[in-house]
C-alpha cells in the first residue's frame, strides 16, 4: 500500500488537516504530511504552526495512493498556486489513483482540469471554481476517484470517506465507532 499525502501551505485549515490525518492514522492507512515550501513548519489559517512529515520536493517523484488537500484561506490558492503540486495532482488522476480535497481546496481540482465531469462539494462561495463539475450541497461527495468536502464541519466525515475509500466501510466503521461517531 502507498501512502497518502496530506499536503499543507502556509494558510491550510487546521481542524481539517488534522482530522484527516487522525482519521488515516486511526485506520492504520499510511499517511504523511507534506509541506509545499521548502520550511516543514507551517502556519495554518489560525496560527496554529505544524511540522510537516517532509516536503513536496522531497517526495514528488513517489506514488501515493491518495492526495489530500484541506481547505483554508490563503492555503487553497497557496495550493493551487505551486506547480509541482498541479503536475503532482494530474500525473496522481491521470495514474487512476485518487484525489481529495475539502472546502476552498477543490478550487485546485478546478483550476487543473480535475473537475470536469465530477460530482463534487466545496466551501459555499467558491463552486464557480469547479470548472465542468456538478456541484452538490453535500458535507461530502465521493465520486470515485474523486472525494470532495463541504468544510470543517465536515473534516472527521471527509476523512472517514478517504479510509472507506482506500480500505473498505468496515474499517471506517470502527473508526467512526472509536471516535463515539
Amino acid at each position: 500500500m502507498k501512502p497518502t499525502i496530506v499536503c499543507l501551505a502556509t494558510g491550510f485549515e487546521e481542524m481539517e488537516a488534522i482530522s484527516i490525518v487522525d482519521s488515516l492514522r486511526r485506520a492504520n492507512l499510511p499517511v504523511k504530511t507534506v509541506s509545499i515550501s521548502n520550511d516543514r513548519n507551517v502556519t495554518g489559517a489560525h496560527n496554529v504552526t505544524i511540522t510537516a512529515d517532509t516536503t513536496l520536493d522531497e517526495i514528488k517523484d513517489q506514488e501515493f495512493d491518495c492526495i489530500v488537500l484541506p481547505g483554508g484561506l490563503p492555503g487553497a490558492h497557496n495550493l493551487r498556486d505551486s506547480d509541482t503540486l498541479c503536475t503532482m495532482l494530474k500525473a496522481q488522476y491521470k495514474a487512476g489513483r485518487k484525489v481529495a480535497a475539502i472546502c476552498a481546496a477543490p478550487l485546485v481540482l478546478g483550476h487543473i482540469g480535475i473537475s470536469e465531469g465530477h460530482k463534487m462539494t466545496c466551501y459555499p462561495g467558491f463552486e464557480n471554481e469547479l470548472k465542468g463539475a456538478t456541484v452538490l450541497t453535500d458535507g461530502v461527495v465521493n465520486d470515485g476517484q474523486v472525494i470532495t468536502g463541504k468544510g470543517p464541519a465536515f473534516a472527521i466525515a471527509f476523512g472517514l470517506e478517504i479510509v472507506k475509500s482506500l480500505s473498505d466501510k468496515k474499517t471506517s466503521d470502527e473508526v467512526a465507532a472509536g471516535m463515539l461517531l
